[in-house]
């Protein structure tokens, strides 16, 4: 039976992070490996979410959690690079804490092949301004022509093998980090799965994706991939 990481990455998100920290430690308990963790890294929150989150996992004492503070808000990027860093299990998945994701959606995915990862996709996504549209088609035309990748939703949730993880030496700090890591997974053979995922409501709190400063710093950012990426394959050539 595979091992498992589920990571949830929370800024903000008072009301939300325990119902998503509950519904991880029954979907880790379903998949029933006796080799898991949860990992919370809380991106710096200042409303009260690391408070939620300490109150929340106490309850579960059998469970392996750690909680990992930024101490200031340093984005979704590093927040995810906090989790990855620190998973130590086969299976790594990062998870918002906005309850946005239906967390039940991995249990099909217990056990993966090595060398491939799952990329799940939201069917409906009528919740995103017409500014967050825009950008992000205009990402998926540069993953096609510049990274030479196509994927329907490549800033969902995913389900990575950690050894694979480990082989990439990542580069970006911003949310493209995603778009990094599958970038450099397919170039080094790994296969993909894309699934359909139901993008639920959200219950509480406001969407932090689609400020101007984010989406400023993912334009930039899309060099750094392109860069990042290039420089990546030259190395696997030469090997």
């Amino acid at each position: 039976m595979q091992s498992w990481s589920i990571i949830i990455f929370c800024y903000n998100e008072k009301g939300n992070v325990a119902h998503v920290i509950r519904d991880c430690v029954s979907v880790i308990r379903a998949i029933g490996s006796k080799e898991r963790e949860i990992i919370i890294v809380d991106d710096g929150s200042t409303d009260g979410s690391v408070n939620e989150i300490e109150n929340e996992i106490i309850k579960f004492p059998g469970e392996a959690f750690k909680l990992i503070k930024h101490s200031t808000n340093l984005g979704i990027g590093m927040a995810l690079r906090s989790g990855y860093q620190n998973a130590v299990y086969e299976n790594v998945c990062a998870v918002p804490a906005d309850r946005q994701f239906n967390v039940t959606e991995l249990l099909p995915f217990s056990e993966i092949e090595q060398e491939t990862f799952v990329c799940f996709y939201r069917k409906e996504n009528q919740s995103y301004s017409l500014l967050r549209n825009i950008l992000s088609l205009f990402n998926k035309q540069f993953n096609k022509l510049l990274l030479g990748i196509s994927f329907k939703d490549i800033n969902w949730v995913k389900i990575y093998k950690s050894a694979s993880l480990k082989k990439l030496d990542l580069k970006l700090e911003s949310s493209l980090i995603e778009t990094e890591i599958c970038a450099k997974l397919v170039a080094i053979g790994n296969r993909f799965m894309e699934m359909p995922s139901i993008y639920l409501p959200r219950n509480n709190g406001v969407s932090k994706g689609a400020s101007w400063k984010i989406v400023r710093k993912a334009i930039t950012e899309m060099l750094k991939v392109y860069f990042a990426v290039r420089v990546f394959k030259s190395k696997i050539k030469k090997h």
